[in-house]
């Protein structure tokens, strides 16, 4: 599937993949089953020892870097248009980030599901659409 292209030709921005769910994100129910999961995993391994804010927001951080390694060097085009097996490669690599992300807000007791959108709702306030539309400025200088 090549990428969709805007009015000059160049990629339109992400889309959501044929099949993908339209939001974006696990819902709140998914999350919370992900983090009784991932809790259960760490339970029968004897883990949660070693599940310390500090070595799981480090484990986020390496995961985080080896997403970054398969677009280091792409041009913005190539990184729309990752082969398949690449694609496949992010999406593991996606995905324990998120198992990180949900594991850390477990131990430190953060709802991730209403932290996000009060965070967005910051975000709306810091980025109203009649200055930040087609803008890519931090919002203090908007």
């Amino acid at each position: 599937m090549s990428p969709s292209r805007n009015a000059e030709g160049g990629p339109a921005g992400p889309t959501v993949a044929e099949g993908a769910p339209s939001a974006a994100g696990p819902s709140p129910d998914g999350l919370r089953e992900l983090r009784d999961a991932m809790r259960q995993f760490a339970a029968e391994r004897a883990w949660e020892p070693f599940h310390t804010p500090k070595n799981l927001a480090m484990a986020l951080a390496g995961e985080a870097g080896e997403v970054i390694e398969h677009f280091q060097w792409l041009t913005a085009e190539q990184s729309m248009a990752l082969p398949p097996a690449t694609r496949d490669e992010v999406a593991l690599e996606l995905a324990d980030v998120l198992l990180y992300l949900v594991r850390l807000g477990d131990v430190l007791g953060v709802d991730l599901a209403d932290a996000a959108r009060r965070k967005m709702r910051i975000n709306a306030e810091r980025y109203p659409i009649e200055r930040a539309h087609g803008r890519a400025d931090k919002h203090d200088r908007l």
